[in-house]
């Protein structure tokens, strides 16, 4: 498979007045970057808006917390619907990942066997892979551009959050997922999906074996835990999907000093990696390392760069 740039990660909001202290925590603590929001008038609900939403950017990375409003929030809305079921602590919606030819994406991954959904009246922007086909991570493939995206933007630059941030984050490391096995994620993301192997590691923090698969500027990390007790074996098996994502940070102990000085719960080890609280941190598990790990792709968007797929 070609490299699929990153274009956001999502997770869904049980209502949608939770929406604003969930932007406030990444626009404050992270120094997020709105690059648009999305709002329900009397106008865009006209036309069906059946959300809102805030597209923030930490460095190149895009984070877009998701709740059902305006059409909806009625209890027969579809998204809307799916978006309540889908909200909980470390219940992600999936990731969204750019190509440049739409058709041609479709024509590859039905060759491989998946399944894809388009929803109405966006099929000409993307479909969608269920969840259950990509081990617990829904998978947009979407085309274009995202609104005002200022990773394609003449003169983007993300090191401020690196050298202007007391979070010094460099960019992002990995998305881990909790998965059943090894073999079942080399089958999957080095087989079907056909992403570079990264190697085989074991994770500390999480007690668990991993699997790395390159994406292209992320990593995919496969979890498998040791103990069935932990909070990842729960994860795997009342969720199974994204768990965490891993930002690198330029400097660790410095990140962790500031972290601890506004108050929060720290989990994890300095020296290693270590996050937040998933209960102060808007129910989501971020970690923090300042480690490299061998054969791990620099920091850094491919957006401009789309995935392309031979027609």
């Amino acid at each position: 498979m070609p490299a699929l740039p990153l274009a956001h990660l999502s997770w869904a909001l049980a209502d949608n007045a939770l929406r604003p202290a969930c932007d406030a925590f990444f626009l404050d603590l992270f120094g997020a970057e709105t690059a648009y929001e999305m709002l329900v008038t009397s106008e865009t609900e006209a036309m069906g808006l059946d959300r809102e939403e805030r597209l923030m950017m930490v460095g190149d990375t895009m984070l877009i917390p998701i709740a059902a409003a305006g059409r909806g929030a009625d209890p027969e809305s579809p998204i809307g619907n799916m978006l309540r079921r889908s909200a909980g602590e470390n219940r992600w919606l999936g990731v969204s990942l750019r190509v440049a030819d739409l058709p041609a994406a479709d024509r590859w991954f039905r060759a491989k066997g998946f399944k894809l959904h388009y929803d109405p009246g966006m099929e000409n922007n993307y479909f969608l892979l269920a969840r259950w086909q990509v081990m617990g991570m829904r998978v947009e493939i979407m085309t274009g551009e995202l609104p005002n995206d200022p990773r394609l933007k003449p003169g983007w630059n993300p090191g401020r959050w690196a050298s202007d941030h007391p979070l010094g984050i460099e960019g992002l490391q990995a998305i881990g997922l909790s998965a059943p096995s090894l073999d079942e994620a080399d089958a999957l993301f080095a087989g079907r999906l056909e992403l570079p192997a990264l190697g085989r590691r074991f994770v500390a923090t999480d007690n668990a074996d991993c699997a790395a698969f390159d994406l292209g500027d992320t990593v995919i990390e496969a979890l498998v835990p040791r103990d069935p007790a932990s909070p990842l074996a729960r994860h795997l098996a009342e969720i199974q999907g994204i768990c965490s994502i891993t930002f690198r940070v330029r400097d660790a102990a410095a990140t962790h000093a500031h972290l601890a000085s506004r108050g929060f719960t720290l989990i994890g080890d300095p020296a290693d990696r270590f996050a937040i609280l998933p209960a102060q941190a808007q129910g989501r598990t971020i970690w923090f390392t300042g480690n490299d790990v061998p054969g791990y792709p620099p920091p850094g968007t491919r957006m401009t760069t789309p995935a392309v797929f031979p027609n």
